[in-house]
């Protein structure tokens, strides 16, 4: 395939290695605009953070494709006179894989360094054996000798916090790192702009290219600023489990697996017309896909620009992954280019002013 060359390559490490917390977006959302700019025509920010660019501005009808920009992290909630640190959580943060994380503490005099800790092995014995890491017992070591130290670093009750992970390729295959959720969808979306831009294609409507924030705690950036662009369409990117790996049942959690293509979903939120559009574009353009489906929420961005406004057709295209919410998070090259290859294709078969009405 070949989509993704060296320079977006290393932009999507840059965009991977730099923290993006839901709430503290504005250092990702400046790279992402600082890549995209060259391929679009405008952009705008809205007042909680929400980046878009536009291309070919000015038309009537208005087509979105959106990915999110936020990832999960933590709150510092309560500093003890000892000098430890005990967290709640910012979005989804899973307090199972903290013991033993490095972390970034960011703070205004910049960021301070720090470890989940956790009792050794040697000391739990008895009931104490059967101790587990919950959001009440898991808590963060700065080295300090007392509260007045911790403060005297800068950290403060609020202060955001986010694992110390970089990304890395496995077997020249998987892309791994924390917030792959999903900063590979502001990756793709943001590809979509540079092809069409590159392959000098004219679209008959305006192109809003949204990284949203505030996804993981409840959609709210794509609520806003659906709101604001009020578009006609709406294709939305997100992340999807890969149910092929050891202790997940894909008949209770959908059959998908990294590396046979995207998936698309089935669910009320999703226009099924602008859903077959997408299908048969795939099957045209000889795009490997895979289906699910979601009984009530998608649970994404999608539910939020479908029930915006007066009702806006909208769908979900989603990149397998694994292990999602640690800092090992999955996903497979070929899956990446598939999405890209999707989303751009898509884009092509969207006519002006495209009937999308149900029936």
């Amino acid at each position: 395939m070949g989509i993704i060359n060296p320079t977006s390559e290393a932009f999507l490490q840059k965009y991977l290695n730099n923290a993006s917390p839901t709430g503290f977006e504005s250092a990702g959302q400046k790279l992402w605009l600082d890549y995209i700019k060259p391929y679009i025509d405008d952009w705008h920010l809205d007042n909680y953070g929400t980046v878009y660019g536009v291309i070919n501005p000015g038309k009537n009808y208005k087509v979105v494709i959106e990915g999110h920009a936020d990832e999960i992290s933590w709150f510092v909630h309560y500093i003890s006179e000892s000098g430890f640190i005990t967290v709640i959580r910012n979005g989804g943060s899973d307090h199972l894989i903290a013991p033993s994380k490095k972390v970034n503490i960011h703070t205004p005099k910049g960021i301070v360094k720090g470890v989940f800790g956790w009792p050794a092995i040697h000391t739990r014995k008895g009931d104490d054996a059967k101790l587990t890491p919950n959001i009440e017992n898991i808590f963060i070591d700065v080295g300090a000798k007392n509260k007045e130290e911790v403060l005297e670093m800068g950290i403060h009750i609020g202060a955001v916090i986010t694992f110390e992970d970089e990304m890395m390729m496995l077997n020249d295959r998987y892309y791994v790192g924390r917030a792959l959720d999903n900063r590979m969808g502001g990756f793709c979306i943001a590809e979509v702009a540079r092809l069409i831009k590159e392959k000098q294609v004219t679209l008959p409507y305006s192109l809003y290219i949204v990284n949203a924030v505030q996804e993981e705690v409840g959609l709210r950036g794509a609520e806003m600023i659906a709101r604001n662009i009020k578009p006609d369409v709406a294709i939305v990117t997100d992340v999807t489990h890969d149910t092929h790996t050891p202790l997940i049942n894909p008949k209770k959690l959908g059959d998908v697996k990294s590396g046979k293509g995207p998936t698309v979903t089935y669910a009320p939120a999703v226009h099924n017309k602008l859903l077959q559009l997408i299908i048969d574009t795939a099957e045209d353009k000889g795009i490997p896909f895979q289906r699910e489906a979601s009984s009530r929420r998608t649970g994404t961005d999608t539910d939020a620009f479908a029930y915006s406004n007066e009702g806006v057709p909208s769908a979900l295209i989603s990149l397998p992954l694994r292990y999602m919410h640690t800092t090992v998070e999955m996903a497979h090259k070929d899956d990446v280019e598939n999405v890209i290859r999707l989303i751009y294709e898509t884009l092509q078969n969207i006519k002006y002013q495209h009937n999308f009405k149900y029936f």
